[in-house]
């Protein structure tokens, strides 16, 4: 058990909340606490120009959607005071020093920047994940840590307030691993401690590239209106990177707080596989009893009754709630409306003959004799003699075209089972009507 663990995510508020951001906060957050300690949350908006209030929104809010809860939340811009003094600090131990230089893009003017004094010297740190880490500082040089003597850098900022903050460990993307010499050497010369690191798998492509848009690297809110369910989002994302000692796949936050620790995450890249992702919220949405699966996917229709009905088959079917409801708009629409019918469609595998109105007219009689409630297995059982008998096909076809309307629906068992043997004796006998006409 480590005692008084604290992580923190620094996301900046200069756009959504991505996947990369989320799976980031999410292992800060199984961290601290797995090891009863505590997760803050700081909004890196010092970028005045980029920063905006939206976005800081939606980041606290999607991470609360997930259910990453924290013990704090600050802004760094809250803390510049303390980094100016910070800085008039350093300058005053000659541990920085103020240069005046050449205006990047106005040469002929000048400014004055705050640079840290560099021995240069190689820097070694444990990292939790890779284990030991080397750099040689001495080609940084006496590297930049202020615009100004009031206008910090993110190096200085961050150290300063991770120091404050008394941050034990800074768990984040490889891609910052780099930046990690500079910030021990400023901690050094703040007296800061320096915290245990671990440097996380970056999320990649299936090809191996850099995860982007066309990827699914979208922002979480996206995959929240498509129809993905918190749980399944925060199990998809514990595994990118991280595997349990089971061959386990199904986690509830809870649960991946009992089980994660570091050792466990892997050194190299996690690959983003959408098909994977979706095959893990169609497990959570599983799990939903049929209220709850209506309620989390927000899903009406003009029959509850038949809603209620249709919930099996939208479980069996769908991945997300946006397809369930794209079902219940386009291929279930049948459900709520009576079916609108082509007879050049409801007759195109009849053949020579004719046979079409017969085999409705049979199967009419069937439905007759079934009692109110059926099961798609017991209409199967009894219409399948008959349609093997007559052909598969010829029999098949017209009767689930003149149940739904549809050329694309479920089986025809499972419709009749979905609308009552009654109903479906009204439909098939509206298409004998059209074929008479």
């Amino acid at each position: 058990m480590k005692n008084n663990v604290v992580t923190r995510i620094p996301p900046s508020p200069t756009g959504h909340l991505h996947i990369g951001t989320a799976r980031t906060a999410l292992f800060n957050y199984l961290y601290a606490r797995h090891h009863g300690g505590q997760f803050i949350v700081r909004s890196e908006d010092t970028d005045r120009a980029r920063s905006k209030d939206e976005f800081e929104k939606e980041i606290r809010e999607g991470l609360e959607w997930l259910g990453i809860t924290n013990d704090g939340y600050t802004r760094q811009s809250e803390n510049l005071e303390r980094h100016k003094e910070v800085l008039q600090k350093l300058v005053k131990e000659d541990k920085a020093y103020i240069s005046k230089e050449p205006k990047k893009d106005s040469p002929e003017e000048t400014v004055e920047v705050v640079r840290l004094r560099n021995e240069g010297r190689s820097i070694t740190f444990m990292d939790e994940i890779r284990g030991n880490v080397t750099f040689d500082t001495t080609e940084l040089g006496d590297f930049v840590i202020a615009r100004a003597i009031d206008d910090p850098l993110y190096h200085l900022a961050v150290v300063v307030d991770d120091f404050d903050a008394g941050v034990t460990h800074v768990i984040r993307g490889e891609d910052h691993i780099s930046n990690t010499p500079r910030q021990i050497l400023i901690q050094e010369a703040i007296g800061a401690p320096r915290p245990f690191y671990a440097h996380l798998p970056l999320i990649l492509a299936p090809d191996r590239s850099k995860l982007s848009k066309r990827h699914g690297a979208v922002g979480v809110y996206e995959y929240r209106d498509a129809g993905y369910m918190p749980e399944a989002i925060v199990n998809f994302l514990a595994l990118l990177g991280w595997s349990p000692k089971s061959d386990r796949e199904d986690f509830s936050l809870e649960e991946l707080v009992e089980a994660f620790d570091l050792s466990h995450v892997h050194k190299h890249g996690a690959i983003f596989d959408t098909d994977k992702f979706k095959s893990v919220n169609q497990r959570w949405m599983r799990k939903l009893s049929s209220e709850e699966f209506i309620a989390r996917g927000n899903l009406s229709a003009p029959n509850a009754e038949l809603l209620m009905a249709a919930v099996p088959l939208l479980q069996e079917r769908a991945q997300t709630f946006g397809e369930a409801r794209e079902m219940l708009e386009g291929e279930l629409s049948f459900l709520f409306g009576e079916p609108v019918l082509d007879t050049a469609v409801l007759t195109q595998k009849e053949g020579e003959g004719g046979a079409t109105a017969r085999y409705l007219t049979e199967i009419i009689a069937m439905l007759h004799e079934f009692p109110k409630e059926v099961t798609a297995e017991s209409v199967k059982e009894k219409v399948m003699l008959y349609a093997d008998k007559e052909g598969r096909g010829a029999v098949l076809w017209p009767l689930r075209y003149a149940l739904t309307g549809k050329e694309r629906s479920p089986d025809p068992f499972t419709v009749i089972s979905l609308l009552s043997p009654s109903t479906a004796a009204s439909r098939l006998e509206a298409a004998l009507a059209i074929l008479k006409e």
